[in-house]
């Protein structure tokens, strides 16, 4: 879990903002989006090999 403790004459937004940066480091908001609905494992695997396929093909270009 993410936590942000402000700091002396920190504005709300920049905490905030601080604490986004520190959620999207620690990977909850995908996390949450890969757990919002069941994928079984077959599609799993084939979202994995095509990601995989898709970024093999981007650092060769």
């Amino acid at each position: 879990m993410s936590e942000v403790h402000l700091k002396d004459n920190e504005s709300l937004d920049s905490a905030l903002k601080r604490f986004k940066r520190n959620c999207a480091k620690a990977g909850v908001l995908s996390d949450l989006r890969k757990k919002e609905y069941y994928q079984s494992p077959s599609v799993k695997r084939r979202k994995k090999s095509e990601a995989a396929r898709k970024n093999k093909s981007r650092r060769y270009n």
